[in-house]
């Protein structure tokens, strides 16, 4: 994480600030290859962080070109692992992986895709098999 703080710095010391939403706040501890279980969960290795999908990561503000910005973040890219997207203020929102807009609404999401199967109308009283209504007047 430090060496891709260096590269966004580096690339972005033109006039712009560095804002980042998401701080490694977990720990990994690893222990070495065929130990015995016990004695403690290892040493500690690297920090993480678990981030969902569709989370803004870094925001730029100030006077940049956004050609910069977008190679910048896309060399920045190359050292985190995942799919990463250059999003800017006033871009249609994302809900889950899909983006609103082009007809698109919460709306339209929210609705079941398939029609209800036929013959599912009345499915607030339980069905009775043929079988056992018939063992039971017998």
């Amino acid at each position: 994480m430090s060496q891709l703080v260096d590269l966004l710095e580096v690339q972005l010391s033109f006039g712009a600030t560095t804002v980042y939403r998401v701080s490694a706040n977990l720990g990994v501890y690893t222990k070495g290859n065929e130990q015995r279980m016990g004695k403690g969960k290892g040493k500690f290795d690297y920090w993480t962080a678990k981030v969902p999908v569709s989370r803004i990561v870094f925001e730029l503000k100030g006077k940049l070109h956004e050609k910069v910005a977008r190679e910048a973040f896309r060399l920045a890219g190359h050292k985190l692992p995942g799919l990463w997207e250059f999003v800017k203020k006033g871009d249609p929102p994302v809900v889950g992986l899909t983006k609103l807009g082009n007809g698109v609404t919460l709306e339209s999401l929210k609705r079941p895709r398939r029609s209800p199967a036929l013959g599912t109308d009345n499915l607030d009283t339980p069905l009775m098999s043929n079988s056992s209504s018939s063992s039971a007047s017998q």
